[in-house]
């Protein structure tokens, strides 16, 4: 018997990936043939390509929705749009059982096209307030699971529920001697890891490195500074470790941490808490984004799960002073997180996105 077609989508950033790679094999497992809708040079490409190269990868068309004024926002449109005929195109002729998207503007033509091939749409939304493009989609899904109860109330149209967040189960099997050996350092200190996202931080690298001669007396470094941020003048320094960006080796570098330093994004934040790593958080000013990340890290704050340190803030000695104070009070803060619920299973999140497909077959 021919195993069902499922399609993901989601892509532009590796926070709207991280899930779609974390219930592949799940998926399969359940006996589905899972097929992924990308555009053609966005970060989801190499992401899944890289990691389950038996998953057919289908490129598509995409242009990017923007808030602020630019002269592609008068051609984007029509990538949008070429986008909606390629993926309906795709779905009619794989006739899958259902589309989860997890966001990103790729994600638009993709459920825009599901509703009009009368294909069951699941969306996730990570963030405490809907990006622009799951804003845009919702009104075509038939369900959307959010990570914050606070999200519910912002979806219309479709049925919502608050699964809180889904980790993916290759974080817990770090090593924390792997970790440490990527790196180079001894184990004698503790380790401070600063993640930047995937294309990196201006704000962060400049805080750790200009606070560097202090930090290095009492924690050796791990820097994730994104692709072009290396600076080949501290290569060599003792106790500092940097990188571009690293897949296979993340989970060991996080087992290696014993405290983090990040923007607040939620899949990360969220991941950090599952792993009760104590958190200084630096989320992206509202010039800069839509204030997402203010509002996960306030929630944060407020649980007393992370120390936070708005970007307009940040200099030389705001940021010294705010990781002396996260490593104060770590061991209050691993407290507070043990008592936090648990995140959802790979497998469990899997469960519940099909739950949908069935539900529309036994109605229809």
């Amino acid at each position: 018997m021919k195993r069902p077609n499922i399609i993901l989508t989601g892509g532009g950033t590796a926070g709207h990936v991280s899930l779609n790679q974390a219930i592949i094999p799940s998926l399969s497992e359940q006996g589905y043939d899972v097929h992924y809708i990308g555009s053609r040079d966005g970060i989801e490409k190499n992401l899944i390509t890289g990691s389950f190269p038996s998953v057919p990868y289908h490129e598509i068309s995409s242009g990017k929705l923007r808030r602020y004024f630019s002269m592609k926002n008068f051609s984007d449109p029509f990538k949008v749009g070429a986008g909606v005929l390629q993926a309906y195109r795709i779905i009619r002729k794989l006739k899958p059982a259902l589309i989860f998207s997890k966001g990103g503007f790729v994600s638009v033509p993709v459920i825009l096209a599901g509703r009009m091939a009368g294909v069951p749409v699941v969306i996730h939304e990570s963030d405490v307030t809907p990006g622009l493009a799951n804003k845009l989609a919702m009104p075509f899904a038939d369900h959307v699971f959010t990570v914050f109860p606070e999200t519910v109330p912002y979806v219309k149209k479709a049925e919502a529920t608050c699964t809180g967040p889904v980790i993916r189960q290759e974080l817990f099997e770090g090593s924390k001697d792997e970790g440490l050996s990527i790196a180079g350092f001894s184990g004698r200190k503790p380790v401070l890891l600063v993640m930047g996202g995937s294309q990196g931080s201006a704000v962060l690298n400049e805080a750790v490195r200009s606070g560097l001669p202090e930090l290095l007396k009492t924690t050796d470094i791990i820097h994730l500074c994104g692709k072009g941020h290396l600076d080949t003048a501290l290569e060599q320094m003792e106790g500092y470790a940097q990188f571009e960006y690293v897949t296979d080796e993340l989970s060991h570098l996080l087992k290696a941490a014993d405290y983090v330093v990040s923007r607040a994004g939620s899949n990360s934040i969220f991941e950090f808490l599952a792993l009760r790593i104590p958190m200084l958080l630096i989320p992206l000013s509202a010039e800069k984004s839509r204030g997402d990340q203010i509002l996960n890290a306030r929630l944060f704050d407020k649980s007393g799960f992370a120390i936070v340190l708005q970007e307009e803030e940040v200099g030389r000695q705001s940021f010294l002073d705010s990781v002396r104070s996260l490593q104060t009070n770590s061991q209050d803060i691993i407290l507070r997180m043990e008592q936090a619920e648990p995140p959802k299973t790979p497998g469990e999140m899997a469960e519940l996105i099909l739950s949908n497909s069935k539900k529309r077959t036994e109605s229809g």
